[in-house]
């Protein structure tokens, strides 16, 4: 058994065996490292992080730079000084074929599910669509000065992608967050080299994992537009929601072997391989918003909450990285609270675990809206 999955299997049985309830994020293999590398400018936009230019921030400021895709135009970058953990933002397989008379509805949704629109007008087959994004990362407040271990970039209106560091290879003085910057830069190359109009994702996180060869390990996740509509493919519980009028369409399911034990890529073949990745593709239509995030987000919010955040973004005309910020802040407040359910308690109540409240972990969100070109908003 490779080191990263020996530490995860680890962690699930503190947090059993463990007296009273422990706080996750204390544990081996939940979740400190630099951050993710900038590609080509125009193309991808990523986001880095090192610290503040002249010290103006004060001891143990570190600046982030938020992607931002066509936002109102491509290449802008909004940062966020962390100071103190006070942040001020500055805005500006075969695939699986989903039917949306199935889609995925949390129990105790106050929404009600709607029909997907499948009109040729409004479906991504005329190749009309694009993503506006724009993304969020606030590392685990004890990881600021180094970065935390989530990465992820946004690609020419066309993909985004996400990748969580395992954090127990700290104990091997290891950080996983390189492992998780590296394989999303080789994500993006990979996909530069694909048909643009039909990226196989397969491909791309097969090289992607090929040709990262730094120690370490993550979860991956990747979402591209197609002449099909959003191609997909996640290994682990990093995952992506789409929300069409004010309702969850589809969710992407977690894979794991046990509790708090993700699926997980690691270099070389000692762990979970790609060929273990879940592919989909989900029928896409202008207006059509899609929430991608690491389980930071998706371990403290429930799909009604991320989906009455877009709501009230969507309606108010906020841009997808402020959008991204709403959410991402939400997510951060919900992992401090211990006196709240969240998804991660309810899961660890459900196996057999004592704890309740928020999980504190890296998160990142993206936040695409799909839109027809010519537009800079998601359409009623």
């Amino acid at each position: 058994m490779s080191p990263a999955l020996a530490l995860r299997r680890a962690a699930a049985w503190l947090l059993r065996a463990g007296a009273g309830a422990p706080r996750a994020g204390a544990l081996p293999g939940l979740g400190g490292a630099r951050a993710p590398v900038l590609g080509e400018a125009g193309r991808f936009l990523g986001i880095w992080g090192g610290p503040a230019a002249g010290g103006g921030g004060g001891a143990g400021s570190w600046w982030f730079r938020c992607a931002v895709s066509s936002v109102p135009r491509p290449g802008l970058l909004v940062e966020q000084l962390l100071v103190g953990g006070v942040r001020s933002f500055a805005t500006g397989a075969a695939p699986e074929h989903v039917s949306f008379s199935a889609a995925v509805r949390e129990e105790g949704d106050s929404q009600s599910e709607k029909p997907a629109v499948t009109s040729d007008k409004n479906m991504l087959g005329d190749r009309s669509l694009k993503l506006l994004s724009g993304s969020c990362y606030l590392p685990h407040p004890d990881k600021e000065d180094t970065g935390g271990e989530d990465a992820h970039f946004i690609w020419d209106e066309q993909a985004i992608g996400l990748a969580d560091g395992v954090g127990g290879w700290a104990s091997y003085g290891i950080d996983a967050g390189q492992y998780a910057r590296d394989i999303m830069s080789h994500a993006v190359t990979a996909i530069e080299q694909e048909p643009k109009d039909s990226i196989d994702l397969s491909r791309v996180l097969e090289k992607a994992h090929r040709n990262t060869t730094v120690k370490g390990s993550s979860t991956a996740c990747i979402v591209a537009l197609t002449d099909q509509g959003i191609q997909a493919i996640s290994l682990g519980d990093s995952g992506f929601i789409l929300i069409r009028d004010g309702c969850t369409l589809f969710r992407s399911p977690i894979q794991q072997h046990d509790f708090n034990f993700t699926y997980q890529l690691e270099s070389g073949n000692s762990s979970d391989l790609p060929s273990a990745a879940q592919v989909f593709m989900v029928p896409a239509a202008s207006g059509d918003v899609l929430v991608a995030g690491t389980d930071g987000l998706f371990d403290n919010l429930y799909n009604n909450e991320i989906t009455a955040v877009v709501v009230h973004a969507t309606r108010a005309g906020l841009e997808p990285q402020v959008t991204a910020q709403k959410i991402a802040a939400l997510a951060r407040q919900r992992a401090q609270d211990k006196g709240r359910q969240t998804p991660f308690s309810s899961a660890a109540q459900e196996a057999g675990y004592r704890y309740y409240g928020g999980k504190l972990d890296d998160i990142t969100v993206v936040v695409s809206y799909i839109t027809a070109f010519g537009t800079s908003q998601p359409t009623d």
